[in-house]
Order: structure tokens, then C-alpha cells, then sequence
């Protein structure tokens, strides 16, 4: 067997580090050792420790203040990011001592989080009271990186996201409905052909948004050749009272509708002949999750909770890799 000469190096001690990232955060050693309930000569004493076992100097001590040495301030990222991952393993270790305990870091889609996180919280708080749900509303692509990265554990988004070594585990189906301003041709109608879309001056998100996409992809399945983007909006909010001033159409995901439409009295829904354009919701986790069967629980748990929405929801199939 072939020892390395990095195995055969002193190895630095948490307690070590600790009291240098404290340091580096701080750059003053009494307000350091309050903050990590250190003694002052200890805190000095793991510096020193640390800065001879690596073989360099972290600080430049004078006598009025403390400043990091140029391989301190390297050296203080790479401290700071350890001693994160040991806290993200113990999290990971008490998550799998007891179920549905410590911190999950949920990703939600804008599109999704002010129509979901109702119900998604208050199933949390009832079934869940010892869980710390912490919630991260961001466009899909800076979820999927948050969850490839470590960032966040589990999304709720819409899918599929083609994007390897990520799984998902649908929960629901739901329609898009046509939002008009009051006087519109189409304006509360139902069986609406989706080839109606062609002519329409559609209003849509900002480019990041995957409802943007969505709407996109459903203009050209109704054979619209063209983009129809001559005004958009960062939130379905705005969007809906552009709206309500006459600017255009826009479509909704049934979710939203009760929420976004009941602000103003300016406008009329429409419905899609069968089949309708439709979305998919899903949770999303990194394949291999350690907590992959506490993700299954919650998606089985949220299908039930998410029956009264206008949704059709998805029975407990085997999750769907993302890139199948």
C-alpha cells in the first residue's frame, strides 16, 4: 500500500480551525473567543497550533489590531467551507437518526411558492413540528445549481428538467387558463381551441422564469410561429394587472388563479377545450439523497394535502430520473 505524503501530515484539529475562521470573521482575538465561548490564550494558542501544522503564517499580530496574512486569506475560504460541511454532515447524521428532524432546505419556483407554501407549510407544521423547513424562492436554474451543489436539498418546481444526477417525484397536473381584460372575445368562455393562441397579443414573464418557457412552447404547438413578446413582467402579479389595464392575454396555472385574478374586477377567465395545456409539478432531490425515503414520505404526504387545489394529482409512482 502506497502512503501519500498528505496522509503522513499533521492534520489540523476542528477546534483549530474554529478558532481561526473566528478570527478571520472578527480580526480581533477578544471579540473572537466570545463569539466561539472561547478563552482568550486558548483561542490564541489553536492559531498558533494551526499555523504550525500547516507550515504558514495565517496572521500578522501587531499591537492595536489583528490582519490576515495574504495565505490567511486564502486559507480562511477554505476553513469557513470545512467547517460548514461538518455542520451539513451532523445535520445529515441527525436527519438520519430521526426522520423529519433538523434542517431541509427547500427551492421554490416563484410561479409555484406564493400558491404552494400554504399547504406545504402547514403540513410541515402539523406533521412534521420538529422539522426546520428553511425556504429559498429562485428561478430554476439557480435551484437546480443550489441542489447539484449542496446549496438546497430538495426543489419544487416544474418539470422535467433533463438535468442528470437529479430525480423527480411528481406530485400534480395542472391546466393553464386564458386571463383576459373585460370586453375580450374569448373572455370567460370555455372549450377554447388552443389554435385561439395564435392571434393573441400574449403577455409574458421575464426570460429565466420557466412559465415563460411553457407559455412559449404552448404557442407553437398551437402552430404560432412567432414570439409573442412585446411586454413582460418579473412576477405573475404584475403580469395579471397588466392585464386588468388592457394590455393583453396572459395564461395562468390553475394555482394561481383564485390568488391573481380576485385583485381586480377587470377581468374574465377563459378555459381550453380538452386536452388543455397543462404543467407538471414535482419535488426534485439528488440522486443517492441520504434522505431520499424522508422526500418520498413528503411527496406522498403533499399529494393528499394537495387534493382540494385544482390539480390532478399524480399517484405514488416510482420517482423519474431527470434526465430519462
Amino acid at each position: 500500500m502506497t502512503v501519500s505524503n498528505t496522509s503522513k501530515r499533521r492534520q489540523p484539529s476542528l477546534a483549530q480551525l474554529r478558532a481561526f475562521s473566528a478570527v478571520a470573521e472578527h480580526l480581533h482575538f477578544r471579540d473572537a473567543a466570545a463569539a466561539i465561548g472561547m478563552s482568550q490564550p486558548a483561542l490564541s494558542g489553536a492559531v498558533a497550533a494551526l499555523e504550525e501544522t500547516l507550515g504558514v503564517t495565517l496572521l500578522e499580530r501587531t499591537t492595536r489590531k489583528v490582519l490576515l496574512s495574504p495565505a490567511g486569506e486564502r486559507l480562511a475560504v477554505r476553513a469557513k467551507a470545512v467547517l460548514e460541511e461538518v455542520v451539513a454532515l451532523l445535520e445529515e447524521a441527525e436527519a438520519v437518526r430521526a426522520p423529519f428532524t433538523g434542517a431541509l432546505r427547500l427551492g421554490v419556483i416563484p410561479t409555484v411558492a406564493p400558491y404552494l407554501l400554504p399547504t406545504v407549510l402547514r403540513l410541515a407544521h402539523d406533521r412534521y413540528p420538529d422539522l426546520d423547513l428553511q425556504v429559498h424562492e429562485e428561478q430554476t436554474a439557480n435551484l437546480l445549481e443550489g441542489l447539484t451543489t449542496g446549496r438546497l436539498d430538495l426543489l419544487l418546481l416544474a418539470v422535467p428538467l433533463g438535468v442528470p444526477g437529479v430525480v423527480e417525484l411528481p406530485l400534480f397536473d395542472e391546466d393553464f387558463v386564458l386571463v383576459t381584460p373585460l370586453g375580450h372575445p374569448l373572455g370567460g368562455r370555455s372549450g377554447i381551441p388552443r389554435e385561439a393562441l395564435r392571434e393573441l397579443n400574449l403577455l409574458l414573464l421575464d426570460e429565466g422564469h420557466c412559465l415563460r418557457d411553457q407559455a412559449l412552447d404552448i404557442c407553437r404547438e398551437a402552430g404560432r410561429a412567432d414570439a409573442p413578446v412585446t411586454t413582460t413582467a418579473a412576477g405573475l402579479s404584475t403580469l395579471v394587472q397588466l392585464v386588468a389595464g388592457g394590455l393583453g392575454v396572459t395564461l395562468l396555472p390553475r394555482t394561481a388563479v383564485r390568488v391573481e385574478t380576485t385583485r381586480s374586477d377587470r377581468l374574465l377567465t377563459g378555459y381550453f377545450q380538452e386536452p388543455a395545456p397543462t404543467r407538471r409539478i414535482a419535488l426534485a432531490m439528488r440522486t443517492g439523497a441520504a434522505r431520499r425515503a424522508e422526500y418520498q414520505e413528503l411527496a406522498a404526504a403533499l399529494r393528499e394535502a394537495l387534493r382540494p387545489l385544482p390539480v390532478r394529482v399524480l399517484g405514488a409512482d416510482r420517482p423519474v430520473p431527470a434526465d430519462n
